[in-house]
């Protein structure tokens, strides 16, 4: 009685097997080709979503107001302070988080990560317009890190949830064979753990960024400036042309640092792991 094989005596399945690596692999380019498009598509977006504001806008005939909301100056001195604001919050998110996610991960700190993480879960389950108002206050005080801390706060948790994620997906056998090798925790910790999670802290950073450009347009609640002013100035003033051109600023500028964000997840990681 004759047994069926697979052909060049393969088990049986391998040819399965076989094919859904191949749809995993083609599944993979199909997403690295899509990721790809998108990388290069959204800045042309932003491009053409401020140029065709900006030369709506202008084409107009405004009145002495709108002339001086929506000036040259004054939308670079607004778009300049929202940046400000932005970079301001990722560098203190930054600071705040790897170092606190990367203890957390330590031996003998891993039983304090769930209070962090549930304080940082705080803050990004609060409203920021709530945050804003609650920091202003307790503080009495307007100014640029009036509206700088409290959304830093805000936009905490994804780099401080991220950070502990991408340690504890380390494979425990290679930090055993750096120790192996004679290196230090500290080493072990800098040449195989770190470079191994930065992916995940890349996309938490990236998530970040989002929240920490979407919520500066509310800074002007504190006199912190933005581009939150025009939006409000225009609103205020049932001004269309100046709430319309600040609303699509604020988006392109959003959708400008997602596009950033998405370059350094794909450029700043460890080459290894690309």
């Amino acid at each position: 009685m004759s047994t069926e094989t697979s052909p060049r005596g393969s088990a049986p399945g391998a040819g399965v097997a076989a094919t859904d690596v191949a749809v995993v692999d083609h599944t993979a380019a199909a997403d690295r080709r899509a990721e790809r498009m998108r990388l290069l598509a959204q800045p042309v977006l932003v491009l053409l979503l401020t140029g065709g504001v900006l030369a709506w806008a202008f084409s107009r005939d405004l009145n002495a107001t709108q002339q001086a909301s929506i000036s040259v100056a004054n939308l670079a001195t607004l778009t300049w302070q929202h940046v400000l604001i932005t970079v301001a919050v990722v560098v203190i998110v930054v600071a705040l988080a790897v170092p606190l996610g990367t203890l957390l991960t330590r031996p003998g700190w891993t039983r304090l990560a769930p209070v962090f993480v549930g304080i940082a879960n705080i803050g990004a389950a609060a409203p920021a317009i709530g945050l804003l108002v609650l920091f202003y206050l307790a503080t009495r005080t307007t100014g640029f890190w009036i509206g700088v801390l409290p959304i830093a706060f805000y936009s905490l948790l994804p780099v401080l949830r991220n950070t502990i994620l991408g340690y504890q997906q380390v494979d425990p056998t290679l930090i055993d064979a750096g120790r192996g090798q004679g290196m230090s925790a500290r080493t072990v910790l800098r040449r195989v753990e770190f470079p191994m999670a930065v992916p995940y802290i890349l996309a938490g950073l990236r998530t970040s960024l989002v929240l920490a450009v979407g919520t500066a347009t509310l800074c002007f609640l504190v006199s912190a400036g933005g581009l939150g002013v025009l939006i409000d100035t225009g609103y205020k003033l049932r001004d269309n042309v100046t709430l319309v051109v600040g609303a699509v600023l604020a988006v392109s500028l959003a959708l400008l640092v997602d596009w950033l964000g998405a370059l350094a997840e794909v450029y700043l990681g460890p080459k290894g792991l690309r």
